[in-house]
């Protein structure tokens, strides 16, 4: 029976994943975000009102059939958008995905920290993978269109309270969030959590414009450059101070 508890709206389905969590992975993209960060390169999950209805049952099937390939480190990630939007109806799935021994985890921007949210976090994600925008309350505003960093921050330390595994993901844009000083600041923030098994960073890149085009939306960082290899280097190194891993994707 389909009913609004037991429905997921999905953007996307990618079979295959190697870049969303450890791995081979079931990555389900989810629709709506209350974020319109600058260098999204799928602005086309921001919209709420858009995507299609799966029945989270529908889901759980298709992640089984995919299990014999998930082997020990793989399993189901869900991303975005945002998908905490949708805690309430990833409750019952990810606890689904937790009966058939199905390995859970979380992509997000931590902007949510409700009671569904903390309920899902604290029993059914075995990752969560956390996005920190900028490490200034201008440079947050400037990237997202929206205010307080500190909620992200917040999302973090109950992560960490909870002693349950996470990633940082941290997108290098030169000049706005590569620089040396941004970087030490996410180092010293971060660098007595337990629960950090590591840090990826995402080199900036351009390859979502033609969707903002065809959004009829204006694309405000086409004057930003992507990194060079030293600068890549460099902030890798910087971070590897602080951090037990750094992945550069």
């Amino acid at each position: 029976m389909k009913t609004l508890e037991n429905i997921l709206n999905v953007h996307s389905i990618e079979s295959f994943g190697t870049h969303d969590g450890p791995g081979i992975r079931m990555v389900i993209f989810l629709q709506g975000c209350k974020l319109k960060c600058q260098y999204c390169h799928n602005p086309d999950t921001i919209d709420t009102h858009g995507g299609k209805e799966y029945h989270i049952e529908d889901l759980v099937q298709r992640a089984l059939k995919m299990k014999s390939y998930f082997g020990e480190k793989g399993g189901v990630t869900v991303s975005g958008g945002e998908p905490l939007l949708q805690a309430h109806n990833l409750i019952p799935f990810f606890k689904r995905l937790k009966e058939e021994g199905i390995h859970t985890n979380i992509d997000t921007n931590g902007r949510m920290l409700n009671h569904p949210t903390i309920e899902l976090l604290d029993n059914y994600a075995d990752l969560v993978m956390l996005d920190i925008k900028h490490m200034t309350e201008e440079g947050f505003q400037r990237i997202t269109g929206k205010r307080n960093k500190e909620t992200t921050f917040n999302f973090a330390k109950h992560r960490e309270a909870s002693g349950k595994k996470m990633w940082l993901r941290y997108v290098l844009i030169p000049e706005i969030t590569n620089t040396p000083e941004l970087l030490h600041q996410l180092g010293q923030y971060f660098k007595d959590y337990q629960t950090i098994e590591q840090i990826e960073l995402q080199p900036y890149h351009k390859l979502g414009i033609h969707k903002w085009d065809a959004l009829g939306w204006e694309y405000e960082l086409k004057d930003a450059r992507e990194n060079t290899t030293e600068e890549l280097e460099n902030a890798s190194k910087i971070l590897s101070n602080y951090f037990k891993k750094v992945k550069i994707n």
